[in-house]
């Protein structure tokens, strides 16, 4: 079994990272399978909880202001035969930003689920001891004169854990993304800085990584290969706006000539009833607008008479519900079906 302790940095970028969310859910599916097992020090959880807020609120922010940018630019600089599809599709990306769930707040809460199974590590007095040798001693992570404790604290917990160990058949790992206070300095980043040696010198027991999917796929490159590949089968992409737009002027089209056919039926069915019948077709021209007539036919003409009714009134109910939705989706009030 892997004994996996991942640095703080790692989860806060997972969260941030809507590509990262297939990582997360198959190392959910190692735990269950037993594959491995998270180390979790109470200062990891502590931290994680201290930034996940101003996370998920960068996340959206951030490129939210930089799809702004974007669009200033090619309104003012991009060629007039892609300006209008490039302008469309930075509106699809930004819709999703701001109406599709935030995949940060999701990620983050899916997290504290993992966290919540797991029996924190807490930090005792011997790894506050050692962690603040490290700081007198100016070792990493204190090698660049600035306040790493927690850092320490999480290293040290980790040192901790293999010198517990008792059975052979265990190994570790630790995975951060803070190169810059744990990896080698001026050389390969995949290795540990060499105040670290001691926790990473058995290469057949403890192992340091920069990648948490690189850490997984040594696990057993087959089963976790399989298990990307299942996540990848139960991803669903949001709708784009453009699409969402379509059909929702799709829908009022069809909706509004079925408003158009049952008011010139109406119409007819009155003038058939009346006495003073002079000239029926000048009767229903004069009640229906000549524009309702000319939309109507280019309504015909665009979707095909065939797929625009007559509907009962459960298919009518169907069409009305969805515009509804739509609508509701792009910001109207729910049950606004004016056409």
């Amino acid at each position: 079994m892997l004994n996996l302790l991942i640095d703080t940095c790692v989860w806060l970028d997972i969260a941030k990272d809507a590509e990262q969310q297939r990582i997360l859910r198959v190392l959910q599916e190692l735990m269950e399978m037993g594959e491995v097992k998270l180390l979790l020090p109470e200062t990891v959880l502590n931290e994680f909880n201290n930034n996940k807020e101003r996370v998920i609120k960068e996340s959206n922010q951030s490129l939210a202001s930089a799809i702004k940018r974007t669009k200033r630019v090619v309104e003012r600089l991009g060629s007039s035969d892609v300006r209008q599809s490039t302008l469309d599709e930075l509106d699809d990306i930004n819709f999703k930003i701001t109406h599709i769930p935030n995949s940060t707040a999701n990620s983050v809460e899916e997290i504290e689920k993992l966290f919540y199974k797991i029996n924190l590590l807490p930090a005792t007095e011997i790894i506050k001891l050692n962690a603040a040798t490290r700081a007198v001693d100016k070792r990493a992570p204190f090698h660049k004169n600035k306040n790493s404790f927690n850092d320490a604290i999480i290293i040290e917990t980790y040192g901790a854990q293999i010198q517990e160990s008792v059975t052979k058949d265990e190994y570790f790992a630790f995975v951060t993304h803070n190169t810059a206070d744990f990896s080698l300095p001026n050389g390969n980043q995949k290795k540990p800085h060499p105040d670290f040696a001691t926790y990473f010198d058995q290469s057949d027991t403890s192992y340091y990584y920069i990648n948490l999917a690189e850490a997984l796929r040594d696990i057993s490159p087959d089963l976790v290969s399989d298990l990307m590949i299942e996540q990848e089968d139960w991803e669903i992409p949001p709708r784009e706006l453009s699409e969402i737009i379509k059909e929702e002027n799709k829908l009022f089209d069809i909706i509004w000539y079925h408003r158009y056919k049952m008011r010139v039926y109406r119409i007819t069915e009155e003038v058939n009833a009346s006495s003073e019948i002079k000239n029926k077709q000048e009767e229903i021209r004069r009640q229906v607008l000549e524009v309702a007539i000319t939309a109507a036919k280019k309504i015909e003409k665009r979707y095909g008479k065939k797929n625009l009714g007559p509907w009962d009134d459960f298919e009518l109910g169907m069409l009305h519900g969805k515009m509804s939705a739509l609508r509701w989706v792009l910001g109207d009030e729910w049950d606004f079906l004016d056409t």
